[in-house]
């Protein structure tokens, strides 16, 4: 340590805050080593004021001899001479002595303190207990204390602190100096924090003046650098780089201004122009001559800008950050270059690239100084921008001073060189001694081309190691594209044309358009010198068709083409092949016929749409495109699929095929990139968790920002494979003008089959450019078809009864139609063919095209129908259309649907030959046609459809019988219908049936249905069963004749157990004394069952039985409220016995409650026959007939007072294993109009109970 008399050292790393020592300087020097190494164990909280956080420092100090030089001046604003604190040291023990000396003493050394307004003092009594033992008479220690307390420090007590026995090992020893040391932090801290703000203050005031004049940056730069200094002192780095970044932004944004026009004055001294650029200084902390160049206002920008990046160097070593120093030069040297630029600052040429040459050195240097070859090794990426800096700058002194020529430097140059070299003045002491300084490095490889080109050409391979090792490939190539120039100035461009081609493969991957089309000329020049012929044809071809170039250097390439394809000489050429993207691009073919289908012998033309990218008309000599034959083996399924391909085409995409182009010349292919994934990023605090900061993250930044190597060169290359074809389609002599032109081919179509095209080739000289791949792929048929007879109806259906259009189509194919070819169509009787002299037939072409129109002869004879074909040629359709009209034959009613079977299954039968989505009733006619080119018959079936549909039915009125008939009509189309009539076919004398039908003459809608209606009427006994025949006449209603003719239409039926059996009649009273029913009251209902007639014939069967000459049979009857108005009460069903006898009558009475108010309808009275259990009767019962057999029924009749004793069982019963083959009791019901009930509509009035008090009334 050195001795504490001696003056601070100012502007070194080793400053510290003064404290300055009065007193006895023997105890002081005493205590000077053990308080230098105590004070700064302990941390102190530095608190500081505008909010910033506090932080822990270690405070160390410089203990000085009090002097009055030492306090500072009223101007004098350096805060590092700055005394933070006076202490004044004593051991004294005796009051005498104080008196007489001590006390004086400390009041002429507050005096000066007070003269210079300085309040930070403090004063320290040492105790010894050596003297204590010396001086038996004094006083204690206190005593002293207390008199320089009263005497010093009333107001503070805090500022006298007692150190005992310093010099001990004891514990009072070590409590003592804790204390004191506590004190002293205490006091040094509330010093340095106090006067530190107030430099502050005062340093912002006098920032804040910037805008007046007069105002200087350099003053203000000391000012603040005092601040840095401080901080630096404390070992507060961080706050100390705060410090020049502030001053480094405040200078930027003025010279920022002075180029935009708003100049300051101060800015003057820094415009003067550079005679020095020696670079960077970084090995020395401070740079005291471009320091003292700063305080006189004499530097230049290199020079400020050295001196701030310097001290930014030293604090980012300090802090442990090298890497960051990197990225910082970088920028400082790309700015320094702009800023020089905006101050106009006069610079020798080549000037600039030697103070970044040794800047970029000097730094790379010093970072190798404090990181060890395992870190520089890992954090290339930081430093490998400066390497690629330097290389950068060292080829443009190269150029410069003519070291990269093939003729080497001239006399110009030279001078040049050594005027640069002036410059640089002489090397530094601190780098003399090293080989590898920068200084040493530039001056050797200025001073000859062999030099230059070793110390070029391994900065650009460092380069590019460290590019390729940390990824990035892209930057790598970028060098390499830079040796490859500096290799084609040198004459040597064999080592060139690597590079250039890896670097346009990666312009190429990454579709940069400016870059490729630069490179590409580099790369032509370079296979020219190489003598690479076809390469170069390929890359010229590339660049004369590349947009990004000037129309003239465009035209140079095309002509170099030519050129090199017109040479001839005695010997033949080979022809080079060369791919036809660059060239030019096929967009389009347009085929005529636009289906790209013909046939045999056709004529079939193929349009292509060329769009050339040469820049001036180029004669071809010939355009070919290679066809590849395929034989379709199936050639009959082919020439139809190629027949309705060509009548779908007819109307479709015109014949006009796209073709897939790649992108342009100049405008290389880009792979897009994926998709962002960006996502919402909130900081916020953890105290209040309040927002701080928020932003945007792409989540898949490694998948947006990867290398995207290609396997293989994406630049189309030459060499293109050149196809052998039997069949060429070619054209000659062809002036491809610059843009779109049209080439037309003329197809051969000798052979049945597909003819695909595989290649187009543009033959230039001995130069030929393919299109290797069409895609997508383009064919054409030529096909050979059998001739076809297609016959169909012009409507959806055909209805059956009506006239109906029929439509021929004869396909031609290879047939051609002669003179005397007829068709003979064999005649069905139930389907005749109608036809008029009129009727024409169509000859279309097989596009589709009508070609023309001729009459049809037809003949008819009794077996065959003749018509005469007209001429027609191969390859053509003939239309025509025919009426044909399909007799409906008398309609016979159909049986029950369910029919009953033996074993007691249901059988539904299935409704054959029927149109499901219709229900029309299907009849099929077939008939035969002999063709001209067949020997074989062609049998062609036509489908007809029965419009109508009718169904019969037995209406009874008392004794009276009526039969109604529905006529439907399921078709779509309405008709007339005429003379509706009803005979009985047995032509029985006593029947007689009267129509209760007005009109004659009716209209029946589509899907509608008419119904007609007669009475029978009988003069002796009913028959049981009666055969009936309706027929009626109809018309279309379409027709548009005043007299249309009506055909026939019959239907057949048989009506079976027609005569009336039983009368069933039902009779409902309220109660005694009531006029009316009411609502929830009791009333009777009376049901009568009369006997119509004798024995007869519907009742020879097993429900009859005999005894004693009386035949009776049982009934079963049911009472049912389907509309649920009724309540029944008692039992509602029941099995009779009743007479089989004319008048004979049974009565039921039971009592019902209605359950509404108003008109009521009767419940419903079904009667039923009931088949004893102990009948052996063959037939199985009804489906709906089974009862329970659990008990037997008349048990149950007796037992049972209400209805749901008696259930039907449902068909999953009746088919149970276990009423196989057993004799149950059933029902079976009464065919229709056997059983007669006269209440059916009946109503009777209720109404409704006074306590009521909700009204429903029932309306029906």
């Amino acid at each position: 340590m050195e001795p504490p008399e001696e003056k601070p050292i100012i502007y070194t790393m080793e400053n510290k805050p003064i404290v300055t020592c009065a007193g006895d300087q023997n105890l002081f020097t005493s205590l000077y080593h053990s308080l230098a190494q105590q004070l700064p164990r302990e941390p102190m909280e530095w608190r500081r004021s505008y909010g910033r956080p506090p932080k822990m420092i270690h405070l160390e100090a410089n203990f000085v001899q009090f002097k009055e030089d030492l306090l500072p001046k009223e101007d004098n604003k350096a805060l590092l001479t700055f005394p933070f604190l006076h202490i004044y040291w004593t051991d004294c023990c005796d009051t005498e002595i104080y008196k007489a000396t001590v006390k004086e003493d400390i009041i002429r050394w507050q005096n000066l303190l007070k003269t210079y307004n300085t309040v930070d003092w403090l004063i320290v009594v040492v105790e010894s207990d050596a003297k204590k033992k010396n001086k038996t008479n004094i006083l204690p220690r206190t005593s002293i204390v207390d008199k320089i307390r009263n005497d010093f420090c009333n107001k503070q007590s805090d500022r006298c602190v007692v150190l005992s026995d310093p010099l001990k090992d004891s514990s009072r020893s070590q409590e003592s100096w804790s204390a004191f040391l506590t004190k002293l932090r205490t006091l040094l801290l509330m010093s340095f924090t106090k006067n530190l703000g107030k430099f502050e203050d005062d340093m912002r005031t006098l920032r804040e003046k910037r805008t007046e004049p007069g105002w200087s940056f350099c003053e203000y730069f000391m000012v603040q650098e005092e601040l840095a200094f401080v901080f630096e002192m404390l070992q507060q780095f961080e706050d100390a780089l705060v410090q020049y970044d502030e001053l480094d932004a405040l200078f930027t944004q003025y010279v920022v201004n002075f180029g935009a026009g708003d100049g300051a004055n101060w800015l003057t001294s820094f415009c003067q122009p550079v005679h020095s650029w020696n670079g960077l200084v970084l090995r020395k902390p401070i740079d005291m001559e471009k320091r003292d160049l700063i305080q006189k206002s004499k530097a230049t920008l290199l020079d400020m800008r050295s001196y701030l990046f310097s001290r930014q160097c030293t604090l980012l070593i300090f802090l442990q950050r090298p890497w960051e120093v990197t990225q910082r030069a970088l920028e400082l040297l790309h700015n320094c270059v702009q800023e020089l630029h905006l101050l106009e600052v006069l610079v020798l040429q080549g000037a600039l690239d030697c103070w970044v040459f040794l800047s970029c050195l000097e730094v790379l240097q010093r970072i190798e100084g404090c990181s060890d070859r395992a870190q520089l090794d890992s954090n290339s990426s930081h430093t490998v921008g400066l390497w690629t800096y330097a290389t950068e700058k060292l080829k443009s002194l190269g150029y410069l001073c003519g070291l990269a020529s093939e003729n080497g430097p001239n006399s110009e140059d030279l001078n040049r060189t050594v005027d640069l070299l002036a410059g640089l003045g002489a090397e530094r002491p601190e780098t003399a001694s090293s080989l590898q300084s920068p200084y040493k490095k530039l001056k050797e490889a200025l001073s000859s081309v062999e030099a230059f080109e070793k110390h070029y050409l391994e900065l650009s391979h460092a380069a590019m190691d460290m590019y390729r090792t940390i990824g990035r490939l892209r930057s790598a190539r970028l060098v390499g594209k830079s040796l490859a120039e500096f290799y084609m100035r040198k004459g040597d461009p064999q080592k060139a044309e690597g590079f250039l081609q890896e670097a346009l493969k990666t312009y190429l991957a990454e579709g940069w358009a400016l870059p490729v089309t630069h490179t590409r000329k580099q790369l032509a020049e370079c296979q020219k010198q190489l003598g690479q012929t076809e390469n170069y044809l390929q890359t010229s071809s590339l660049l004369a068709s590349d947009i990004n170039l000037p129309e003239e250097e465009r035209k140079h390439f095309c002509q170099e083409i030519l050129n090199i394809a017109n040479q001839q000489t005695d010997n033949q050429i080979q022809k080079v092949v060369l791919g036809m993207s660059s060239f030019a691009q096929l967009r389009q073919l347009h085929f005529e016929p636009c289906s790209a289908v013909v046939h045999v012998g056709g004529s079939l033309t193929i349009e292509l749409s060329l769009h050339s990218h040469m820049p001036i008309p180029v004669q071809l000599e010939q355009v070919a495109a290679s066809v590849h034959f395929s034989i379709e083996k199936n050639s009959f399924n082919k020439a139809v699929e190629c027949l309705s391909k060509q009548w779908v085409m007819a109307g479709g995409n015109n014949g006009i095929i796209h073709i897939q182009t790649d992108p342009p010349a100049g405008r290389p292919p880009r792979v897009s990139p994926p998709s962002l994934e960006l996502y919402e990023m909130h900081d916020k605090s953890p105290s209040d968790n309040s927002l701080n900061s928020t932003g945007v993250i792409c989540k898949n930044v490694h998948l947006l920002l990867r290398h995207q190597e290609s396997g293989s060169s994406t630049e189309t290359q030459s060499g293109v494979p050149l196809e052998d074809s039997a069949q060429v389609l070619k054209t000659t002599d062809v002036l491809l003008e610059p843009g779109f032109n049209k080439i037309v081919f003329t197809a051969p179509a000798h052979e049945p089959g597909t003819y695909t095209l595989r290649q187009l080739c543009a033959t230039v000289g001995s130069v030929q450019f393919v299109l290797p791949h069409i895609y997508p792929i383009v064919q054409y048929e030529v096909y050979s078809q059998e001739p076809q007879l297609k016959v169909e109806p012009l409507t959806d259906i055909l209805l059956a009864g009506i006239a109906q259009k029929v439509k021929f189509t004869i396909i031609t194919g290879h047939y051609a139609i002669k003179n005397g070819d007829v068709l003979q169509l064999s005649n069905i009787d139930a389907m005749p063919i109608l036809y008029s002299p009129g009727s024409t037939a169509t000859i279309l072409s097989n596009t589709g095209e009508k070609v023309e129109e001729s009459v049809l002869m037809i003949q008819s004879s009794e077996k065959v129908t003749s018509i005469m074909l007209p001429l027609s040629p191969a390859y053509h359709v003939i239309e025509f259309e025919l009426e044909v009209i399909c007799h409906i034959l008398s309609t016979l009613s159909k049986p029950f649907d369910n029919e009953r079977l033996t074993n007691g299954e249901l059988h539904w039968k299935t409704k054959e030959n029927q149109k499901p989505d219709s229900c029309l009733a299907a009849i099929t006619q077939k008939m035969s046609i002999d063709c001209p080119w067949s020997i074989y018959s062609t049998i062609i079936a036509l489908t007809f459809y029965n419009p109508f549909k009718a169904a019969q039915s037995l209406l009874s009125a008392g004794k009276r019988k009526y039969i109604q008939v529905c006529l439907q009509n399921m078709s779509e189309v309405s008709f007339h219908l005429l003379d509706h009539n009803l005979t009985e076919s047995l032509k029985c004398p006593n029947i007689e049936l009267v129509s209760m039908n007005v009109k004659t003459r009716q209209h029946v809608y589509r899907k509608q249905s008419v119904f007609c209606l007669w009475e029978i009427k009988w003069t002796k006994e009913l028959p049981s069963s009666l055969q009936c025949r309706f027929s009626v006449n109809f018309s279309p209603a379409i027709s548009e004749e005043e007299f249309p003719s009506f055909k026939p239409y019959a239907y057949e039926f048989q009506l079976e157990n027609i005569v009336t059996l039983y009368n069933v009649k039902a009779e409902i009273y309220p109660v005694l004394g009531a006029e009316h029913c009411r609502t929830g009251s009791l009333c009777s209902l009376d049901v009568s069952i009369t006997r119509l007639s004798d024995l007869t014939e519907a009742d020879q069967d097993e429900s009859v039985t005999e005894s004693d000459g009386l035949c009776t049979t049982k009934l079963m009857y049911e009472v049912v409220d389907n509309s649920s108005n009724w309540a029944l009460c008692g039992k509602s069903s029941g099995v009779i016995s009743m007479p089989v006898a004319a008048r004979a009558s049974h009565k039921v009475h039971m009592e019902v409650m209605p359950l509404f108010a108003g008109n009521l309808p009767f419940p419903n009275v079904k009667v039923s026959k009931y088949l004893p259990h102990h009948s052996t009767h063959s037939t199985q019962p009804d489906i709906d007939s089974w009862l329970e057999n659990d008990l037997s029924v008349d048990k149950a009749l007796d037992e049972q007072a209400d209805s749901s004793s008696i259930r039907s069982r449902t068909s999953a019963h009746s088919t149970s294993n276990e009423h196989k083959g057993l004799s149950m009791p059933r029902l079976q019901s009464f065919s229709p109009g056997q059983v007669f009930n006269c209440s059916t509509g009946m109503q009777v009035l209720v109404v409704p109970s006074k306590d009521d008090h909700v009204l429903e009334v029932n309306v029906t």
